[in-house]
């Protein structure tokens, strides 16, 4: 690392001290993480000296999680790795292999629990020519705040005929509960503290970006004691964080005629198979959703689905005090080492860790240059058969071809 590398800090009002040579982690990932990687760091490393002259740069540094943590010291996420994180409060994190029949349930699950990285924001927007299912992708814009730490994620379960299981069903059934025999069982904790950090987080965002609402994800009209909590707990946040700058859909109508205030935010809920629709066929009512964790998993992808999938798609594991940038698809490893996949996802999860750093001329030229190069034709594989009369190039030229629109 450079000798003016210096890492990131945290002010007394929980906001950040950013120095001008900031170190930023890396894990570079497994299957194709190795190739994403070295596309986005080349576009990155042009936007900040495209942005800031020189006057700014990353000090890019690397720690082990994965496959390659593993094979170096017998471990899937070491706690070096989560030592370096704490200590320098941002990574950016290709995609991790989900070790199958040993080790832990999930590196990630693993990375977000451990550090307490409690909201994954999943930013979704449709870019020029990027082929679509849909017939207006370009109305989709949406930000989803998913709870991270808990619901099922929270991996409590007990696999069919064992001993644990056993226990839990007989423990159930003395309060009640109906459990047929050899019931593999789970518990879907969810609180009332966590919850409303989640929310507060989600407001805040729709409030620094002059968004106008944020939509409660539940099915509370089944599960009323945890996601029908969620939705409770979610509006209690509302009152208790910003009073004066929130208002429910009843008051916008009662209070307002339906017109929003400027600069307020609106607090409304929605059943998730209703939601499921309804961003399908009015997208434009939706600004940011919060969710519990398992509903984000499947309306950020499908979501995702809606504006060309996975391969442009960024996601951020944030905390109090850290942030983990990933790519959101996975390791996708029979195409390891061949040059080939489509590095946008990173590179836009780039673009939210230089947001998130205050360097917004930095992601905003990011992700200009990549808008204009899928717009120019010069795209990846999985969208080139997709497009009349584009260009197909690799990772690593799609990576060139935007740092060149960076650098001129």
């Amino acid at each position: 690392m450079p000798d003016n590398a210096q890492p990131v800090s945290i002010n007394p009002d929980g906001s950040l001290a950013v120095p001008d040579n900031p170190v930023v982690l890396f894990i570079e990932g497994d299957g194709t993480g190795p190739d994403i990687w070295r596309a986005t760091q080349r576009v990155l490393d042009a936007g900040v000296a495209a942005a800031y002259n020189g006057a700014r740069s990353i000090a890019w540094k690397e720690v082990l999680a994965g496959e390659k943590a593993f094979k170096e010291t017998g471990e899937w996420l070491p706690q070096a790795t989560l030592d370096a994180i704490q200590k320098y409060r941002v990574a950016l994190k290709g995609p991790l292999t989900t070790p199958v029949g040993k080790g832990i349930r999930s590196v990630n699950v693993a990375l977000r629990q451990a550090l307490d990285l409690y909201a994954c924001i999943r930013p979704v927007r449709h870019y020029p020519r990027v082929p679509s299912p849909v017939r207006d992708p370009d109305k989709v814009n949406m930000v989803v705040f998913r709870e991270n730490t808990e619901d099922l994620y929270a991996g409590i379960e007990y696999a069919a005929g064992t001993p644990e299981a056993q226990k839990l069903a007989e423990f159930l059934g003395s309060l009640g509960a109906k459990i047929q025999p050899g019931s593999a069982l789970g518990i879907k904790p969810m609180s009332a503290s966590n919850t409303k950090r989640l929310v507060r987080a989600a407001i805040q965002y729709a409030l620094d970006n002059g968004l106008a609402s944020v939509t409660l994800m539940h099915k509370g009209n089944i599960m009323k004691f945890t996601e029908g909590a969620f939705a409770a707990w979610g509006y209690e946040a509302a009152r208790e964080f910003f009073p004066g700058r929130t208002l429910t859909e009843k008051e916008l109508w009662d209070a307002h005629g339906g017109k929003r205030p400027e600069g307020m935010v609106v607090i409304k809920d929605r059943i998730a198979d209703m939601l499921f629709q309804q961003v399908l066929l009015r997208p434009g009512e939706f600004d940011v959703i919060a969710t519990p964790n398992l509903n984000g998993d499947y309306i950020s992808d499908a979501l995702a689905a809606q504006v060309g999938g996975l391969g442009i798609a960024p996601g951020a594991n944030v905390g109090d005090g850290a942030a983990v940038f990933e790519a959101t698809h996975g390791t996708a490893p029979k195409y390891a080492g061949l040059d080939k996949v489509n590095p946008g996802s990173l590179i836009l999860s780039g673009v939210m860790l230089l947001r998130h750093l205050g360097w917004r001329e930095a992601a905003d030229a990011v992700e200009k240059a990549l808008s204009d190069t899928i717009a120019s034709g010069v795209v990846t594989y999985d969208l080139a058969r997709q497009m009349e009369n584009a260009t197909e190039v690799s990772c690593s030229g799609f990576g060139g071809a935007v740092a060149t629109r960076l650098l001129g």
